[in-house]
């Protein structure tokens, strides 16, 4: 096989036309061979071809001879020294970091994807020389061309942003109408049931769960399970092959782009939930898969006094090297890859504070965030963190740069806790319903910052949180010791399923009361896929493992569900219509601009505003806001005054109904009925109450009022 030089550049393997460009960064290796398979569950390469030059560190070569579809692996020679920080094998074939495509999963077969001998604590200090190529997923080169048309990113401001946290497989799995052999895959999510569902709803976004290309526990495996979530990813750059209808060579990709052009021509975008803070393989007793038979040391935090054990923020065994400026390099070029190439429109960033942590510390402005910051491409995509890790200093909710948005975990627990029932939290429900300004304000952040939600992939689903006061994790194996304890959920008085229907009534009003309450609050609602349909996880608030009916969508409603959709529905077009439910700026508590009434104003039952003594009860349940909509302090897009109707949300998280004075600013006033979270079907549109006029807020319910126009 002809070979020449190549180019140190781009790092991965290249296609430009005429052959193949294969480069790649190892700091501390002695030898590089680039091994060429027919296909990608072959045992033996058909050649290997060792990489001759060098330069920056980066090997590489050039083959002309090459086209896409090619299967290929490295083996990386150096020291296995791990006191030293080294694994180097050059048994293990390993998997290009920069790999456009990844074909096949790992195979665990006789502990063959270990760098060394399976057997007592000290086995990893000696390697094992076992060949393993057999069981190895295998990169593929690929072809980058797609027609995208005229597609471009969305760009979908903030404000008008409505986020549907999902997973691929899990929404399609089981609809009746996505055509059998496209279930489960990309494709499927471009199936017309599918973006009906997605249009009707009136979400702006997806946000998937991990699809980079991932890595199956064989922990997992031996107890029959799978890594269904996705947070184990072996390839920043490769779209996971298990989610794909053709598994020929590199199709995932094209599958991948067409799903995206798909959605952006619905008018929805596509977030990807992104896992830069670990890999697959682990701590020192992990299998050698990629990056630690590369360059350990370079690739990963290490002990400085030890450097056999790894630095662990995560909770998964490692963290990646940021400090590295080629590690800190891949991670730049995978997120400007998916924008470019992929087309995606933003990134949810798993355990973000791992990425800040420069020393021990987590430095709130890294070098990671100053790149992003200064970056003409990323900078101008959606960037969300999920603000905390698993190690001390960790949770930075709040504390991130300007230009990020981040999953707002306090608006959580305060509205479970809230709509459960408990005392002593209006006032920090009033910080979390309009915008948490205690949290953004003074940093110069806007109220979309926080993306607010109730339940999320993790933990409960709403029906669950509705319907357990326990987690029931036993089918992950793990004998319910697995998953959060502090759930902030209350079974209104069964655990589980029942057919008594005083206690689905009083679910049913709850979830509704969870849902209008994530609509109606400042900030970017995110509602977790499936709990506009009642979705159950039976119990199960950790199925990270569960790929099966546990996780999948049941297409198959009941009345109660088709009821709850239709008034999700509503909400979020409630949300779309009012723009005083999306403000881009905090409520400063004032008139504005020769308002009749303040932008925002709180009231308790009895009609007043509410007090300073008020806000500390701990009995107080019951409140009521009023929200301006002729009092915005904003302008549109194209420079034009919004307005809006004005607005009143009265909220009772009681167990007994409550007499509600409305509020009468002047004579004459008006409220019209929207929503009333105690009746699931849509309100009269011309049933109106006086202003001083005393309402029925029932026991555990939410009403929308709006300020009727006299025309």
């Amino acid at each position: 096989m002809r070979r020449w030089s190549g180019s140190p550049f781009p790092l991965g393997a290249d296609w430009d036309g005429q052959g193949v460009n294969f480069a790649l960064f190892s700091e501390n290796a002695t030898k590089v061979e680039l091994c060429l398979f027919d296909r990608a569950d072959d045992p033996r390469p058909s050649v290997c071809i060792p990489l001759e030059e060098r330069t920056n560190q980066v090997w590489h070569v050039y083959l002309p001879e090459l086209f896409p579809g090619q299967h290929y692996g490295y083996r990386v020679h150096g020291p296995y020294d791990p006191a030293q920080g080294h694994r180097f094998n050059p048994a293990k074939l390993l998997i290009d970091p920069y790999a456009k495509a990844v074909a096949g999963n790992v195979q665990w077969s006789d502990g063959l994807m270990f760098g060394y001998r399976l057997g007592d604590p000290q086995a990893d200090l000696s390697m094992d020389d076992r060949d393993n190529a057999a069981y190895v997923p295998k990169s593929v080169v690929v072809d980058s061309a797609f027609t995208w048309g005229a597609d471009k990113l969305l760009r979908t401001p903030w404000d008008e942003t409505v986020i549907y946290e999902v997973h691929v497989k899990g929404l399609t799995a089981r609809h009746p109408d996505v055509p059998e052999d496209l279930r489960g895959t990309y494709l499927g999510m471009t199936s017309p049931a599918i973006l009906d569902h997605l249009k009707t709803l009136g979400v702006t976004a997806v946000e998937l769960l991990p699809v980079h290309h991932f890595v199956r526990e064989k922990h997992l495996q031996d107890r029959g399970l799978t890594n269904y979530w996705g947070y184990n990813s072996i390839g920043f750059f490769a779209p996971d092959i298990q989610y794909a209808h053709s598994q020929k060579r590199g199709e995932q990709v094209r599958e991948f782009k067409a799903m995206v052009k798909t959605l952006h021509s619905e008018g929805i975008e596509v977030i990807l939930d992104v896992v830069y803070n670990h890999t697959a393989e682990g701590n020192q007793l992990g299998p050698t898969l990629c990056f630690r038979g590369i360059d350990n040391a370079a690739y990963y935090r290490l002990v400085d006094d030890n450097k056999r054990y790894y630095m662990d923020y995560t909770g998964c065994g490692n963290t990646l090297n940021m400090n590295h400026p080629r590690v800190l390099q891949l991670i730049m070029d995978s997120l400007r890859y998916w924008v470019e190439e992929m087309h995606i429109d933003g990134f949810r960033f798993d355990l973000a504070s791992a990425l800040a942590r420069e020393l021990h510390d987590v430095n709130r402005l890294g070098a990671f965030f100053d790149i992003i910051y200064q970056d003409p491409i990323l900078s101008r995509v959606k960037l969300i963190a999920e603000p905390w890790d698993l190690a001390s200093g960790g949770y930075q909710v709040g504390n991130f740069p300007l230009g990020w948005a981040e999953w707002n975990d306090k608006y959580r627990d305060t509205i479970r806790r809230y709509v459960k029932g408990d005392g002593g939290q209006v006032s920090e429900f009033g910080y979390r319903l309009s915008g948490s300004s205690d949290l953004y304000e003074r940093s110069g952040k806007r109220p979309y910052a926080s993306i607010n939600f109730v339940t999320a992939h993790d933990g409960f689903t709403l029906n669950d949180l509705v319907s357990y006061n326990e987690k029931h994790n036993e089918a992950n194996g793990e004998e319910n010791r697995d998953g959060n304890d502090n759930n902030q959920s209350w079974n209104c008085g069964v655990e589980g399923p029942t057919n008594d229907p005083a206690i689905v009534a009083l679910r049913e009003q709850q979830k509704r009361n969870f849902l209008a309450t994530l609509l109606l609050s400042q900030g970017v609602p995110m509602l977790c896929g499936g709990d506009e349909l009642g979705r159950t996880q039976g119990g199960n608030n950790n199925a990270y493992c569960q790929d099966n009916e546990i996780s999948w969508f049941n297409w198959d409603l009941k009345d109660r569900d088709r009821q709850l959709l239709a008034f999700v529905r509503r909400l979020i077009q409630l949300r779309r219509e009012q723009p005083v439910l999306g403000r881009r700026q905090f409520f400063q508590g004032r008139r504005i601009r020769g308002s009749e009434i303040k932008d925002i104003a709180w009231f308790r039952p009895d009609g007043h505003e509410m007090t300073d003594q008020d806000w500390q009860n701990e009995h107080a349940r019951s409140l009521g806001v009023r929200l301006a909509g002729d009092a915005i302090e904003e302008k549109d897009y194209k420079g034009r005054t919004i307005r809006g109707d004005t607005l009143l949300l009265l909220f009772n998280a009681h167990h007994e109904p409550l007499p509600f004075i409305l509020p009468a600013h002047q004579r004459g006033v008006r409220w019209e009925m929207l929503i009333d979270t105690s009746d699931p079907e849509k309100p009269d549109d011309h049933k109106q109450f006086r202003g001083g006029e005393t309402f029925d807020l029932k026991a555990r319910s939410i009403a929308v009022l709006r300020l009727h126009k006299t025309r």
